[in-house]
């Protein structure tokens, strides 16, 4: 593979609700790291494997389904974490088995030590993998994760 070929390579990440309150938000959950900095962990993990990320955070349904619907043509992979969309999204689930790119889910924290109704999970079944419990190290998994199906 021509290294040309590996920069064509971008990845969007999307956060889904309370995500922007990383830092802040029940620490003993979800760590001190915040949204910047998991962005900026990825941007920099993305220029080392020859990707492009693009990231987007939103607490609206609507604008994360509308950004899977524009990822097409645009980008090779969907790296995401729906937050609380996990376990009542199905518009999500549908808008990522409809535009048919691969799609890895992760979160910071593990969600099957938590609650019982953070055990189901709507993307799971339509991505190629979930990563969880790691903080942060769960994106940096993921987008490697996703990044070496890409290129397979």
């Amino acid at each position: 593979m021509s290294n040309d070929t590996l920069t064509t390579v971008s990845i969007l990440v999307l956060h889904g609700p309370n995500l922007n309150l990383l830092g802040r938000r029940e620490p003993d959950v979800y760590g001190s790291v915040t949204l910047d900095q998991i962005n900026q962990l990825l941007v920099d993990e993305g220029q080392q494997l020859g990707v492009t990320v693009v990231a987007l955070q939103s607490n609206h349904e609507g604008v994360l389904v509308d950004a899977i619907h524009d990822a097409l043509l645009k980008h090779q992979g969907i790296l995401i974490n729906p937050a609380a969309f996990t376990h009542t999204s199905v518009a999500l689930r549908d808008a990522l088995a409809a535009v048919a790119i691969p799609v890895v889910e992760v979160h910071l924290s593990n969600v099957y030590q938590r609650e019982a109704f953070r055990h189901h999970s709507f993307i799971a079944p339509i991505a190629i993998g979930q990563i969880s419990g790691f903080g942060e190290e769960s994106y940096r998994l993921g987008l490697h994760a996703l990044v070496n199906k890409i290129r397979k």
